[in-house]
């Protein structure tokens, strides 16, 4: 999903469900339905976590290692079902409390699945969002996430499917009405799609003087191999000699991984630090830090080494069981063999501001990709250029793909430049209208230099956040209780 041919589906593929809305069934036929629908879509996005397998390297049996893999393939899947669940209930609530009619569904229903994406959104596991298909195979229509964010592009989807099931109903009822719903479906398509072109017309009017040559790393040191004390060396001498090579073509710094150094970073110790003080370049690490006031937790941080001094990004979104236990209590002695560093991680706050020798920058580790809230505030808070770091270990190329989708979506909805650095691919650079400037090839070791630009526009979306989402839900409010109070 996200790569042509697959990206056009999404302007069709939810009519079945529409349909089933439109006919007006019950509560449980409409769960049976959006259940199959959403683990269909949910469970064909998210199948690389059952690459989760094999765990034996962390010491669990061959047998664990695929119950583990399978309970979270399931959990994922049905926790995205819950979305079109929730949806597809309360449209046949609604249904049974008011006549909305043909127009009044398909505008309820939008604001409705904008409203329960938008709950998602927030919680613990948060990945495949309509919006994600578009990216980056449809950069034109993804441009519409620079007006109220991601879930501008999930309306856009889910209204056209809303109008072609009217369409496809009128058909199969022989209703020469359908023409005008069809004509209607066609031109909410290409308005959408205009208003999209029109923005990815902009032109980026990026100056030199902004300009930051960065070298980018990807070290391909697989996690099983960079956990052993072999690996941890070959993870410095790795990450210390590709650094100073890059520093040798001229870069202004250099970007690793997530977790490139998986120890607990040490200012007195670090080769790296060292390392940085004798070239005078920044280097922007991947490492462990430790919680000032817990000391038995840490940090999944991304560092900015400068001779100036250092400064960190804490990851905010961790994953769960991987990162951290949730109900630690019940869970952890049967889980926490799962977490590489043998502790539980601390997210990071959400007013965490990345100060470099070369501008403020808006970061994400790894799953922070997925929520866009977290760039936004960051860009709103002056961030002028974006990085992202990643392990992707030990996924297929199809994650990587998806994960480089939603940094695109990142990209443009807060029109910043954005250097990605991931331990196995898919390593980029991006520019503000969504197009790679280079990528790199999945599970190899790389180094790149490309040139990002600083930036201080503020799109809708920066300034104003989701905006669209609360209207559309205070308006179909509004019309439902207009509906309710007439005789």
């Amino acid at each position: 999903m996200g790569l042509w041919p697959a990206w056009p589906l999404a302007w069709v593929v939810l009519v079945p469900l529409w349909l089933m809305i439109h006919r007006g069934v019950g509560l449980r036929h409409s769960a049976l339905c959006a259940l199959i629908w959403g683990v269909g879509y949910h469970g064909t996005m998210l199948e690389w976590v059952l690459h989760l397998h094999p765990m034996m390297w962390l010491g669990i049996p061959w047998l664990g290692s695929v119950a583990i893999a399978l309970f979270a393939y399931t959990f994922v899947t049905l926790w995205g079902a819950g979305i079109v669940i929730t949806w597809a209930m309360g449209m046949a609530a609604l249904n049974r409390v008011a006549t909305l009619g043909n127009a009044g569904r398909i505008f309820v229903g939008t604001a409705l699945w904008c409203g329960v994406e938008a709950l998602w959104s927030m919680g613990p596991l948060y990945w495949t969002s309509l919006a994600i298909t578009q990216s980056p195979g449809n950069l034109v229509i993804v441009h519409l996430a620079r007006l109220s964010g991601h879930l501008t592009i999930t309306a856009a989807i889910v209204a056209v499917n809303g109008v072609l099931a009217v369409a496809a109903a009128k058909i199969w009822q022989r209703s020469a009405d359908y023409r005008r719903w069809l004509v209607m479906a066609l031109g909410v398509f290409a308005i959408v799609h205009l208003i999209g072109w029109g923005l990815y017309q902009q032109p980026l009017q990026d100056q030199s003087a902004e300009a930051i040559k960065v070298g980018v790393i990807q070290g391909n040191i697989p996690s099983r191999e960079k956990l052993t004390l072999s690996g941890l060396r070959r993870a410095d001498d790795r990450y210390l000699s590709s650094y100073r090579q890059l520093v040798a073509t001229g870069v202004d710094a250099v970007l690793t991984p997530e977790a490139a150094i998986p120890t607990i970073w040490n200012p007195d110790t670090s080769v790296f630090g060292e390392a940085v003080a004798q070239t005078g370049i920044p280097l922007w690490l991947g490492t462990f830090t430790k919680a000032p006031d817990k000391p038995t937790y840490l940090h999944q941080s991304l560092l900015a080494i400068s001779p100036r001094g250092t400064t960190q990004y804490n990851k905010i979104k961790l994953v769960p069981l991987g990162e951290y236990i949730p109900l630690a209590s019940v869970l952890g002695n049967l889980v926490r063999q799962l977490s590489a560093i043998g502790t539980n991680l601390l997210p990071g706050q959400l007013d965490q501001q990345f100060e470099t020798s070369l501008g403020q920058a808006a970061v994400g580790i790894c799953y922070d990709s997925a929520y866009g809230w977290i760039f936004r505030h960051q860009v709103r808070q002056g961030g002028q250029f974006i990085l992202t770091v990643s392990n992707n270990d030990p996924y297929p190329p199809r994650m990587m793909a998806q994960h480089h989708g939603q940094d695109v979506i990142q990209a443009i909805s807060t029109d910043r430049w954005v250097a990605r650095s991931t331990n196995t691919g898919l390593s980029s650079v991006v520019d503000p209208h969504g197009r790679a400037q280079w990528m790199s090839e999945p599970m190899t070791f790389d180094t790149q230099v490309e040139t990002i630009y600083r930036r201080n526009t503020q799109t809708l979306y920066v300034q104003w956040g989701t905006w669209l989402v609360p209207v559309l839900l205070l308006a179909s409010t509004g019309w439902m209780l207009c509906l309710l109070a007439l005789p």
